[in-house]
């Protein structure tokens, strides 16, 4: 049995990971095995730490070297640099990734630009795909700090919708405005709308703010709720707000989400890692990446990101590289 460093749960808050000596993972016919370069932990993956279910195993955005091709054919092969969106276990020496669910590199993009893209580029190209065409609409994006607001602002802007952010600092509006964003806020209510699309991930009490500033026929997409606070709705107020307003759950996995959206669809995410590498090595998207580390320092960069503060997406690295 080949062994392997992997980080687990503690339970403590202070100390939210630490290193064991795991088994390397038996890959599924349809699964890949790579050697880990890079990971970056997502916002939501702390707040499961703070109170870690028995067996839970993080890390769902990766990049490396396939070094162990799947046995029944598909996939790449060994050798190549790929980035990938593993159902759980990314942060360890070894992953074993569904090949639906992987992409191949180009050499012009690094493991860590490329780990940065899997959870929060494929919510932001879903998000705009649930959406519809947003060219010359208007649209606002709440919690726009973190790395889905990042590239959703981007593509949006890129794709000619008139977009309106809500950021917390004037640094993080500057960034994004650079990126596209027309008008950068510091609360929900400062932003002036009506617009034809809301993208609402804060929750609480800017959520009801948020379905006050669309135009009547207007879509709110809710996909999040970063407050930790659970949102209130009036329904008289609801019904004296926008004429037609819609309000939609979005989950990035959910069924009609994908490119293959449908009752049927499942959560493969391979295709739309190869449109996020297109485009970022295009220089049509660039993943905004707050802090780069060696992976000794996971637990420290996952409190910081849990209180926000690193801006965009944080990457760790394992020390091995292609």
């Amino acid at each position: 049995m080949i062994r392997m460093q992997r980080l687990i749960p503690t339970g403590d808050p202070a100390r939210p990971v630490e290193f064991t000596e795991d088994a390397q993972p038996v890959p599924a016919p349809d699964e890949a095995l790579i050697r880990v370069e890079a990971f970056a932990p997502n916002r939501g993956e702390t707040f499961l730490l703070e109170r870690p279910e028995p067996g839970l195993m993080p890390g769902k955005d990766v990049a490396g070297l396939v070094v162990q091709a799947a046995a029944d054919g598909s996939g790449p092969r060994v050798g190549t640099r790929v980035v990938g969106h593993p159902p759980r276990g990314g942060w360890a020496e070894y992953a074993a990734v569904p090949t639906h669910s992987l992409a191949e590199l180009p050499d012009s993009l690094s493991a860590v630009d490329a780990a940065a893209l899997p959870l929060a580029g494929i919510t932001a190209l879903r998000l705009l795909r649930t959406a519809g065409s947003v060219t010359g609409r208007r649209m606002l994006v709440t919690g726009a700090s973190g790395g889905v607001g990042h590239y959703v602002t981007e593509l949006a802007a890129a794709a000619g919708a008139e977009v309106t952010v809500v950021t917390a600092t004037p640094s993080r509006a500057e960034r994004l405005r650079a990126l596209g964003a027309a008008t950068a806020v510091h609360a929900v209510a400062g932003a002036r709308g009506p617009f034809d699309v809301v993208l609402e991930s804060t929750g609480g009490a800017d959520l009801p703010v948020a379905l006050s500033k669309l135009a009547a026929g207007g879509t709110l997409i809710w996909f999040g709720q970063a407050s930790r606070t659970p949102a209130t709705l009036d329904f008289f107020d609801l019904l004296s707000g926008p004429e037609g307003a819609v309000i939609r759950h979005f989950h990035y996995a959910g069924p009609n989400a994908g490119p293959n959206a449908g009752p049927n669809a499942g959560p493969t995410y391979g295709r739309d890692l190869a449109t996020l590498v297109r485009l970022v090595h295009n220089g049509r998207l660039h993943p905004e990446i707050g802090r780069t580390a060696d992976w000794s320092k996971t637990a420290e960069t996952l409190v910081d990101l849990r209180e926000r503060r690193i801006r965009g997406k944080a990457v760790l690295t394992t020390g091995v590289v292609s």
